[in-house]
């Protein structure tokens, strides 16, 4: 798995990766975060797949201010968090137990003194003035559509910042319905990554976006226009 990723976890990240799989048990017996717990559900669904869109990062390390919107049981967050000892990164999710479970988690694994957690709507922090372009890079593995899960990310970027949308399946109306959206945004899709996972966990895609002006100051929309209107629809 390191090799196929081109990055080798040292002996304590390792032991962190291990830690996490058992706090993650543990938590699962109270409030269900995760069913990809046990083998390659964590090892490859979780771990692996919230490293290789940032394989670049991995190698380099650099200190960088992340964001990892709608965190459920703290993937890519936590998983960052430990392979990048130099970031800052901001977990949120709008389920207050989620939050408080992963900040638990995080505090275990010695993470938590350069962590922030929200238990807040991504609406609400895109147009709160101590979140909005703030950040080097902002993502989400969220199962949203993607001209969602943009409108929630790129109000928080930084300029030259970069957003991270993980995917599953992805075509060419997918792209030009993002296209669309990106332009109300005030960004552009960068690239589109795809990679096979390991063990035959199913094809995987990483869709950078880039802004190339501030994003207007109505995105993002209310709490739920969103996801009820999607842009680029």
């Amino acid at each position: 798995m390191w090799k196929l990723l081109g990055w080798q976890p040292s002996e304590l990240q390792l032991g962190q990766f291990q830690q996490l799989q058992d706090e993650l048990r543990s938590w699962n017996a109270r409030l269900n975060l995760t069913r990809l717990v046990e083998g390659d559900d964590f090892w490859i669904a979780q771990v692996f797949d919230s490293l290789w869109p940032l394989v670049s990062l991995l190698k380099a390390a650099p200190p960088v201010h992340m964001i990892d919107v709608g965190t459920g049981g703290g993937f890519p967050g936590l998983a960052l968090a430990i392979a990048l000892p130099q970031a800052r990164l901001t977990l949120v999710d709008s389920v207050q137990r989620k939050i408080e479970a992963v900040r638990a988690m995080a505090t275990t694994l010695g993470l938590a003194q350069r962590m922030e957690f929200c238990g807040e709507r991504a609406e609400k922090l895109g147009q709160d003035p101590a979140w909005r372009q703030r950040f080097d890079w902002a993502m989400a593995r969220a199962v949203a559509p993607a001209p969602v899960v943009a409108e929630y990310l790129v109000p928080l970027l930084r300029p030259g910042g970069r957003a991270l949308l993980y995917r599953g399946q992805w075509s060419p109306p997918d792209r030009e319905q993002l296209n669309r959206a990106t332009r109300s945004l005030n960004a552009r899709v960068e690239a589109v990554e795809a990679l096979d996972l390991p063990a035959g966990r199913g094809l995987r895609h990483a869709v950078s976006l880039v802004p190339v002006a501030g994003c207007p100051h109505q995105y993002p929309r209310a709490v739920g226009i969103p996801a009820k209107q999607p842009l680029g629809g």
